[in-house]
């Protein structure tokens, strides 16, 4: 007798023909991986054979001939024959023998009890590095009894012909014939007591490999895949993980809206809102995140590729289980030829915001669709704004222009369409549908890092095709990057340069802390109770308020040294004016009010007096955090606007005080050029500092006395002044016979070819760009290279 069931502890990876893709990786799992200790739920497989045996006793082969009717060049009959053809499915039975040892494998698993089971189908053509099918068969959750799971079988082989699946196989070209479908049976994991959700081997945007993304929601994972909510967000960092150091480097608590769970009074699923308490607080421990990570890491080195993992946590027992693994389909077959830069040229009002997918512009119609029945509104180019999608809405996505959602996080089912077909969408809005309206002219925007912009509008934006690949990298000069903003960090990360020479801290405690140090430290000083309110909101959760700003600003750091690791990160710390500060919460009461903010208390006079020490030394306490605990030992730290050797000395002993020692685990602290006497004292300040970086712009308002702001001085106001040019030579030349590095962070070596020329001759190390003018900096770098070897080659010849 055929044997038409496989359990999971007797599958291989090799079974795929027998047991489809998805199973196939389950008992894969179940067998080779559970010497890590991971979790998989214990099940079988109904095989590929019992689907073409149920085809051959029911006369059902000539479905896969009635695909031949589809019209080709719009699909528009694809929903009739479709429903044809899984109406017919649903009518057959299930052999005898069949139904006979599927009952029998339910008995031996569940032990004679009604035990819930998940049943999800498993195609032959499923979980490939080229094609995931993910989302396109269906599956059933907590069936219990022998005639509901044989119910769900059936029905799982009528799966192998939803609109989705016919049209994910035409557009890949994929002979449906040779398509079958196998069914896994599996204990159920009461995750909707508990938790459920995503984790990615690779951070899903930018492809980075050093990240594990583990996303998070109360309940069942449908939420997440569909996009009804936000779920948290965890990103682990491997290098730490390897090292044993504390590997979670930002973690996100999302709004996570709605509870997927079973109906207590009632058959099938309800969606409950979720308590206040529990949407604020995490779902995972840092323990269960560690160990998710570890688990996933794991996986990916077992299957040798970025892998797209499904876990649930048993709201009954507290342990934690891998659902399901499939090789990540979108980077791991993306061709890097295609890559674009997309750039707005002008803004409007912007009428919704949410999380970006992908980093394309797109300008058209918006279109509000409430389910894919509404495809006949949708024409080719439109923007789809809806609550949220499933893959039924594949079709339609395959026509949009872009998509914008109300719900859901990066690993929605809506993000991972729209980074397979490789267009922009913005999911999580929470409003998008109230307040856009239907018709109306739109623009939506990835390419501003993290954050996806919806303008009003059609506006204009320029797209560049990366030519980088084929740049060729400058031999003797470091091409680096100016950062400020760690939601670009994974983005920028993938372009061609040698690391991070200027991030601002500014950015970073402006947008994501927000508060002033000294107000934490400080807090019963404060008067201001609008500010404490505000503070207390910030802070919720927090026992010290100072944790709270040394958490946010080492999170923000160590997101882009993790993006550019092993490359050198250069950490500017803070320099904001008085007048700056003061407009942080809770500023105004520990700012001075300066004439002329510019060049008064700013940078490192800053450090060392009692206004501020204290804060410097949460700045100080984020950066050792994100160095020692986080193992992101590429972190150098500099200090600017150092006015003298004294104080810079003064800078580093009340760095050593607080915890953050120069050379200690091999930090090297670096201070700005920026001020006349960093130059003509340039031979001293190297004595205590590893390095020096050139900043033009001020460099340049002092040496010619130019305020930079100064709308009437602008015309004055010139790198390649002659006084500015004799500067910069002379911090070059003093460095290099000091014997320590000095770069350049200015905008002319990327406008001006011949001020790179100019650089490259007086022997700078390296060159940082804003990331809008490292192409063009990369070449003018390499052509003045190019030109210093003629002349050095005709200067030998004529020797």
């Amino acid at each position: 007798m055929e044997n038409y069931i496989m359990d999971f502890s007797a599958t291989r990876l090799t079974d795929v023909p027998l047991v489809g893709g998805k199973n196939a990786s389950l008992g894969e799992m179940t067998v080779t991986l559970a010497r890590a200790g991971i979790h998989v739920p214990a099940g079988f497989a109904v095989t590929t054979q019992a689907f073409r045996d149920f085809l051959d006793a029911n006369r059902l082969w000539d479905c896969f001939s009635t695909l031949d009717q589809l019209d080709r060049k719009d699909y528009s009959n694809l929903h009739e024959i479709g429903s044809a053809i899984r109406s017919r499915m649903l009518q057959g039975k299930l052999p005898e023998a069949v139904a006979g040892q599927i009952a029998e494998a339910y008995d031996k698993l569940s032990g004679g009890t009604l035990l819930p089971v998940a049943v999800r189908s498993s195609a032959t053509a499923e979980d490939m590095a080229e094609a995931s099918f993910a989302g396109q068969h269906d599956s059933f959750l907590h069936i219990a009894g022998v005639k509901e799971l044989q119910e769900a079988v059936l029905k799982c082989f009528a799966s192998l012909f939803t609109d989705r699946a016919i049209k994910y196989r035409e557009e890949r070209k994929i002979d449906h014939s040779k398509v079958a479908i196998s069914v896994g049976v599996q204990k159920m994991v009461a995750a909707d007591t508990g938790c459920s959700g995503v984790c990615f081997t690779l951070e899903p945007e930018s492809g980075c490999t050093n990240i594990v993304l583990i996303t998070g929601v109360w309940g069942l994972g449908e939420n997440i895949v569909q996009g009804t909510v936000e779920p948290d967000e965890y990103y682990v960092f491997k290098p730490a993980l390897w090292q044993g150091k504390q590997a979670v480097i930002q973690q996100k608590t999302g709004r996570k809206e709605s509870i997927l769970r079973y109906a207590k009074d009632q058959e099938g699923l309800e969606r409950i809102e979720t308590p206040e308490d529990m949407r604020e607080k995490l779902v995972l421990s840092s323990a269960e995140i560690i160990l998710l990570a570890n688990w996933a890491l794991a996986i990916e080195e077992h299957y040798h590729c970025a892998m797209d993992i499904e876990w649930a946590k048993d709201g009954n027992t507290g342990e934690l289980y891998i659902l399901q693994a499939r090789p990540e389909t979108v980077h791991s077959r993306a061709d890097k030829s295609r890559d674009k830069d997309y750039r707005l040229l002008e803004r409007t009002e912007v009428i919704a915001k949410g999380e970006a997918v992908g980093s394309g512009i797109a300008a058209g119609t918006a279109r509000i669709l409430h389910s894919p029945l509404d495809a006949g509104a949708l024409q080719p180019g439109d923007i789809i704004v809806t609550a949220n999608t499933t893959p039924d809405w594949d079709p339609l996505l395959q026509k949009a222009g872009g998509i914008i959602t109300d719900s859901g996080g990066r690993t929605s089912h809506a993000a991972i369409v729209a980074r397979e077909t490789g267009i922009p969408a913005i999911v999580g809005t929470g409003n998008a549908t109230t307040i856009i309206k239907d018709g109306s002219q739109v623009t939506i925007s990835c390419s501003e890092g993290k954050t996806g912009y919806v303008y009003n509008g059609k506006l204009s934006f320029k797209v560049t095709s990366k030519a980088e690949e084929v740049l060729t990298m400058p031999q003797g000069t470091e091409v680096m990057l100016i950062l400020s903003d760690p939601d670009q960090a994974f983005r920028l990360a993938a372009r061609p340069s040698d690391g991070v020479g200027l991030l601002r801290m500014e950015f970073i405690i402006t947008h994501t802390v927000k508060v002033h140090p000294m107000a934490l430290i400080r807090y019963e000083e404060l008067d201001d109770k609008a500010a404490k309110e505000q503070i207390n909101a910030l802070t919720q959760g927090y026992g010290d308020k100072k944790q709270y700003f040394i958490d946010k600003l080492s999170s923000g750091i160590a997101m882009v040294a993790a993006a550019f690791y092993p490359r050198d990160v250069i950490v500017r710390m803070s320099d904001f004016k008085t007048n700056e500060y003061a407009r942080l919460i809770g500023g105004e009461t520990f700012e001075p009010e300066e004439e002329n903010p510019m060049l008064g208390f700013r940078g490192a006079s800053r450090y060392y007096h009692p206004l501020y020490r204290e804060g410097f030394g949460l700045e100080c306490s984020a950066v050792r955090k994100v160095r020692n605990d986080m193992g992101l030992t590429n972190v150098k730290v500099m200090i600017p606007f150092c006015r003298t050797v004294k104080e810079g000395q003064k800078v580093l002993d009340v760095m050593r005080s607080f915890g953050l020692s120069q050379l200690e685990n091999g930090l090297e602290v670096y201070v700005m050029a920026e001020i006349p006497s960093n130059v003509i004292n340039a031979a001293a300040f190297a004595e205590i500092f590893d390095g020096f970086s050139i900043g033009s712009n001020d460099l340049t308002q002092l040496v010619l006395g130019i305020d930079r702001d100064s709308s009437i001085l602008a015309g004055e106001y010139s790198e390649e002044d002659p006084a500015c040019k004799t500067m910069v030579s002379q911090m070059i030349r003093a460095a290099g016979k000091a014997g320590v590095p000095v770069g350049f962070c200015g905008q002319a070596p990327s406008d001006i070819p011949e001020y790179a020329s100019f650089l490259v001759s007086q022997g700078i190390n390296s060159i940082s760009f804003n990331p809008d003018a490292l192409t063009k900096g990369i070449i003018n770098i390499g052509e003045a290279e190019e030109r210093l070897r003629e002349t050095s080659k005709k200067g030998a010849q004529l020797d």
